[in-house]
């Protein structure tokens, strides 16, 4: 079993215990479910934003602790105050050390588009995304089917809200559907964690022009950027390059000064 196959038998096993604790009735009658969401795909595509979506991201799989001192609150804004396109935040507990109320947190001191960065599964956590002040989703497709992808992206747009699909290979990419607003491309491989940013760049050619391309892990440098906007990357998904410095918000400021040059 990869760690992915046992991240997705947890998460089955978790959402099960989340409908029973929080109902879809309750979850609706969230503040923010009937709040109109803010549109990702613009925020990256905007001339005057970097095109960066900063992470806030506690722990991973493979790389054990990388910060849990710097609260969301504190991180998220040094990071729109830095220029940051849009923010990622991390929701799965058990793997990552993220917690739906890290979401609500940061929707709660920032304005700008918002990712659940989550195993979505199950129509009921789109539900929950919208109730807890997520913009958009993400849906990987190493771990779910075509029709699966196609009904989860469906029921996200129904809501208002905006679908990310992550891709690793070329051939993932016969899962997009009419619903998908993003394609990105994640240079780890999820069975093996092993990293390289030359994955986006064999598929980008390969990507319909009518998403939006953004390249995700693995990306240490300015150069790493200006190199995938050579190949038609908008957005770039960083989240361990800034989260490992004791300033996480400084690391983000200056790696975004550097693109600039």
């Amino acid at each position: 079993m990869t760690i992915l196959d046992e991240i997705i038998q947890n998460k089955r096993k978790e959402v099960e215990e989340r409908k029973l604790l929080y109902p879809v009735q309750l979850l609706e009658r969230s503040m923010f479910y009937k709040t109109e969401c803010v549109s990702l795909k613009q925020y990256i595509t905007r001339p005057d934003l970097s095109g960066v979506i900063a992470e806030y991201k506690r722990k991973s799989p493979s790389k054990g602790i990388i910060n849990d001192t710097d609260s969301v609150e504190r991180v998220s804004v040094w990071y729109m105050q830095a220029g940051a396109s849009a923010l990622s935040i991390l929701t799965d507990e058990k793997y990552f050390g993220g917690k739906n109320e890290d979401l609500m947190t940061a929707r709660k001191f920032n304005f700008c588009p918002i990712l659940r960065k989550d195993f979505v599964i199950d129509e009921y956590q789109i539900i929950e995304a919208k109730s807890i002040g997520a913009d958009a989703i993400l849906l990987i497709a190493e771990a779910l089917e075509k029709d699966e992808v196609l009904t989860l992206a469906k029921k996200a747009k129904s809501i208002g809200l905006e679908v990310l699909m992550e891709i690793h290979t070329e051939d993932q990419l016969e899962k997009a559907n009419e619903f998908i607003d993003i394609i990105g491309v994640n240079n780890r491989d999820l069975k093996t964690f092993k990293v390289d940013i030359e994955n986006s760049i064999r598929i980008s050619s390969k990507i319909p022009s009518q998403f939006v391309k953004i390249s995700e892990s693995g990306i240490s440098s300015p150069e790493d950027v200006k190199k995938l906007k050579k190949y038609g990357f908008q957005g770039f998904l960083i989240g361990e390059n800034f989260m490992k410095s004791d300033q996480p918000g400084k690391a983000c400021a200056n790696f975004l000064r550097e693109i600039k040059v």
